[in-house]
């Protein structure tokens, strides 16, 4: 039986899942596989080759994808996010450290079997950083990719120890074995900001207070937002992200000097984001009620980040800013889920 050539995706039902299987459908150049714990929604599922319903946990399910399928480009996307991973962090370490782990030793087979390097697409995260305080955040300004690299989640560690397993497999996988092992997977990290989608509810994400203040607003509720008004962090537009993904899997290996990539779009204060918010639905009751122990995980992030390497390598260019993002894209979609 001849495998065919696919694109696979883990975590495929999750946000940014959603909006990569229609980026890659659309594109229509490499047949998808999706693998989740849990059944796409129909709508999606018809845009897929083959469905796998299973845990990346799961070694004897890789296994079997392995055998049927040449995987070339991985877009690993299943994690437990930053708020959960809190209160579970052992199944945090479980499915974000050892889940990747399974990922790149399948990736490293698929590349053996195939011949050529399987391109790994790996979303972290500005959790990845820690900033000691909130003078040393004011200070700091963008933030380089190498800066601050002592997070203060779970998740943050977790993220941020994935990047380097990412990068020994792709520079020094085996490197005392008799042959050289190193390059079969070809590692591609981006550090995202918090990302804001308008198609799916926000989760209970530590960044999740600006798309909660939109989907309250538009549904006529009240928001106490649980973080003060003056606490900045970057952010994009769930477009641009996927965007991002599907630019850097294209990119010319040599033109890659790093492994790991900053982005960012923009940087809103709490207060300028209630602010628009209530520019369009004027009635928001949008309050202040502030959770220390989130507060203290978003003041360690910091308020930007320098994303001069992503831009310069492979012309990474949000089409989003605050603006464009909140009047164009999130209140409008949002608005028309929840309009009577």
């Amino acid at each position: 039986m001849i495998r065919k050539p696919v694109v696979l995706i883990t975590g495929a039902g999750g946000e940014i899942g959603h909006g990569l299987i229609e980026h890659l459908a659309k594109a229509g150049r490499q047949p998808v596989i999706t693998l989740d714990v849990n059944p796409l929604n129909p709508a999606l599922g018809r845009m897929v080759q083959r469905e796998f319903t299973g845990s990346i946990m799961d070694k004897s399910l890789l296994e079997r994808v392995l055998s049927e399928f040449e995987v070339e480009t991985v877009y690993h996307l299943a994690a437990l996010l930053s708020t959960r991973s809190e209160f579970t962090p052992i199944t945090a370490h479980q499915v974000n450290v050892e889940g990747t782990l399974n990922l790149l030793e399948f990736s490293q087979k698929e590349a053996e079997s195939h011949g050529r390097p399987v391109t790994f697409l790996y979303p972290s995260s500005i959790a990845a950083y820690g900033l000691p305080d909130l003078a040393t955040k004011a200070r700091a300004g963008k933030v380089k990719e190498d800066a601050f690299n002592t997070p203060a989640t779970m998740y943050g560690a977790n993220k941020l120890y994935c990047e380097q397993l990412g990068r020994y497999y792709a520079k020094f996988y085996k490197q005392l074995a008799a042959e050289p092992q190193s390059g079969r997977v070809d590692f591609r990290c981006v550090r995202f900001p918090g990302l804001i989608s308008a198609m799916t509810v926000p989760s209970g994400g530590t960044s999740d207070y600006a798309p909660e203040m939109i989907h309250a607003a538009a549904k006529g509720e009240p928001y106490a937002c649980f973080v003060r008004p003056d606490t900045r962090i970057p952010f994009m537009a769930m477009p641009d992200g996927v965007d991002a993904l599907w630019q850097l899997a294209r990119a010319p290996n040599a033109q890659l000097t790093r492994t790991a990539y900053n982005l960012a779009a923009f940087n809103p204060s709490a207060e300028d984001v209630r602010t628009e918010v209530l520019r369009a639905f004027p009635d928001a009751r949008i309050t202040w009620e502030n959770d220390v122990k989130r507060q203290g995980i978003v003041d360690s992030w910091p308020e930007d980040v320098d994303d001069t390497a992503a831009r310069r390598d492979w012309g990474f260019a949000p089409a989003y800013d605050f603006t464009r993002a909140f009047r164009d894209y999130l209140i409008p979609t949002i608005g028309k889920r929840y309009a009577r």
